[in-house]
């Protein structure tokens, strides 16, 4: 009990940013200490109604209609970039291409055309992001 109880109080409230470092082009720590559950990122990475990373991306899964091709493909993308490199371009896109289209999954601030249901607050929270991290290092083909 006591150690849910730090848990909580370590990790940001709901709808909050967490803090981080960005060395290079990486966010080397996981957000707020958190582990990642590939099988949540994968359902997350899959939800057309929170990050929707479909309508840019394709993954390799032939059960999903309809993916972009906006964005790079995901297959292998866990043999292109570090755990670190994948966290910066879901925080925070445009540290590494100040021209990226992506929408910065974890930033409250400066952002243009914000969906009313995200306003004041991330499109995906600290836990998310590592799922989504987890996830995505699975992919390595």
């Amino acid at each position: 009990m006591v150690l849910a109880l730090l848990l909580a109080a370590a990790s940001p409230a709901a709808g909050q940013v967490a803090g981080f470092v960005v060395r290079g082009d990486a966010i080397e720590a996981p957000l707020a200490g958190l582990v990642g559950d590939a099988a949540r990122g994968e359902a997350v990475v899959k939800n057309r109604e929170t990050a929707n990373c479909l309508i840019c991306h394709s993954i390799p899964d032939p059960r999903e209609p309809f993916m972009g091709e906006i964005g790079p493909p995901l297959a292998g993308v866990g043999g292109r970039l570090s755990p670190g490199q994948i966290r910066l371009r879901l925080v925070d896109p445009t540290r590494v291409n100040p021209g990226a289209i992506m929408p910065a999954y974890h930033r409250t601030h400066d952002l243009l055309r914000v969906d009313p249901r995200f306003a004041g607050r991330p499109v995906l929270g600290a836990q998310e992001i590592e799922d989504v991290v987890a996830w995505l290092v699975t992919l390595r083909e």
